[in-house]
């Protein structure tokens, strides 16, 4: 791993780790959907302002049929549904615990790329995955 993507990561933590403190400060005055969709309505305002500024927009139109459909069906179901399961878990849990259950993502992905994509299991994964659930555990004593 360069330094780059080591530093990405970190600042990819630090701004997922801010987030769940403001949104649950958010998510006192409004419900999950309305929080989603302010969010979402953010994310898209920005998005568009950026790859309208930067000229990829060309990118972005000429995206062929099965990335389209695979990014929207991976944007319904993550932005869209998961947010709402998030967003109302966050509302009415705490934070502290609520994050890091949500954050078994990892897991739910390295079992299922091994089912679908075919990637190997190894002792690391295995102890990784362990290790994923003693953090959860640890987290909800």
């Amino acid at each position: 791993m360069t330094v780059e993507v080591l530093l990405l990561l970190l600042l990819t933590a630090f701004l997922w780790g801010v987030t769940p403190v403001l949104e649950k400060i958010g998510l006192g005055r409004v419900d999950a959907l309305t929080g989603v969709t302010i969010r979402s309505l953010a994310v898209a305002f920005s998005l568009i302002v950026y790859v309208v500024f930067t000229g990829r927009i060309k990118q972005i139109l000429q995206a062929d049929a099965k990335s389209v459909i695979i990014f929207s069906v991976t944007g319904i179901i993550a932005g869209l549904l998961g947010m709402l399961t998030y967003f109302a878990a966050l509302k009415r849990g705490a934070a502290s615990q609520v994050v890091p259950i949500a954050a078994i993502y990892p897991l739910v992905a390295v079992m299922l790329s091994m089912v679908i994509l075919g990637e190997r299991v190894t002792p690391m994964r295995i102890a990784g995955t362990v290790l994923i659930i003693l953090g959860i555990w640890f987290v909800q004593v």
